[in-house]
């Protein structure tokens, strides 16, 4: 049986933490280690995970908040240390039932993939898809789109198949693949980081991801990320999304897209000013327009 680290990434997650926990540690397959990585959350996060007395659980408590992909690269490192063979990154704003981990594992060794991704559902809308797998469009800027978001599910996606991109929200990963491609990039401090690691392996080619629709997940989504606030009635995105958004993306295609890349980044300039005019979800103020263009200079020099 092969030994999973689990690793989850804490930063405020009282409202959520308790069910994922419950999720969790009721599995039937029983052969894991969670490790929680706790960013410096300033709410009973951690109070809330030491009522849970389970020898399988392992918290990292980090003095800051070190972003998302240096937090993950903490418990996939712990559990390489430990002799685990399998690696699930997780979201803590989900549910699933008692056979996520053995039907992944199923799937897994089934089809001899190294990587494997679930379906994933609203937790508020349980018959409507957030992702039902994901390929890397080269025009679109290499960005991957979920297949079937918002659409209802009426198994029209039912079929395993091998794809380029899943969230890091769920996806369990074999310990071979970290040590081919490497860890996460700590440069992304939230958003773009699995991006950028599945478009390396996408790239070097020895590793396959499949979506397997048998396994089924369901994300809070929104929960955890402060990607939305709102102003007199009106919802729009905060301003902490807008800047690691437009920097990662512009650091994301540098890094990785070739000549094209460049082509694209330039384009984005322009576009990324056109949204602000006509995105009804960007505040219309000289503050927001400066910092979607401070942020993409921003990227550029990352």
């Amino acid at each position: 049986m092969d030994k999973i680290g689990i690793v989850t990434i804490t930063y405020n997650s009282q409202k959520v933490i308790s069910e994922f926990l419950k999720c969790i540690l009721s599995q039937k397959y029983t052969n894991f280690i969670l490790y929680i990585v706790d960013n410096n959350s300033n709410d009973d996060s951690i109070n809330l995970i030491k009522d849970y007395k389970d020898d399988r659980v392992i918290v990292i408590e980090n003095k800051k908040n070190f972003g998302v992909a240096k937090a993950n690269n903490q418990g996939i490192e712990q559990a390489i240390l430990d002799n685990c063979e399998q690696v699930l990154l997780i979201n803590n704003d989900i549910e699933c039932d008692a056979h996520l981990l053995d039907k992944l594992l199923q799937n897994q060794s089934g089809i001899k993939a190294s990587m494997v991704a679930p379906k994933i559902m609203y937790y508020n809308k349980p018959n409507y898809i957030w992702y039902a797998g994901s390929w890397f469009s080269k025009k679109n800027g290499y960005l991957p789109s979920h297949r079937g978001i918002n659409m209802m599910d009426k198994g029209q996606y039912d079929t395993m198949v091998k794809v380029d991109y899943a969230p890091t929200c769920c996806i369990l990963i074999n310990i071979s693949v970290f040590k081919d491609i490497g860890l996460m990039d700590e440069n992304y401090f939230v958003y773009f980081d699995d991006t950028d690691f599945l478009f390396r392996v996408f790239k070097q080619g020895q590793h396959k991801l499949y979506y397997c629709p048998d396994t089924v997940l369901y994300h809070k989504v929104g929960t955890l990320t402060n990607s939305f606030q709102q102003q007199n009635k009106q919802i729009y995105r905060s301003d902490f999304f807008i800047k690691q958004i437009t920097k990662n993306y512009i650091y994301f295609l540098k890094k990785n897209g070739g000549l094209f890349s460049y082509f694209y980044i330039i384009w984005l300039f322009f576009r990324n000013n056109i949204k602000f005019i006509i995105n009804k979800k960007i505040r219309k103020d000289f503050h927001t327009f400066i910092l979607i263009n401070k942020s993409y200079f921003e990227g550029l020099k990352m």
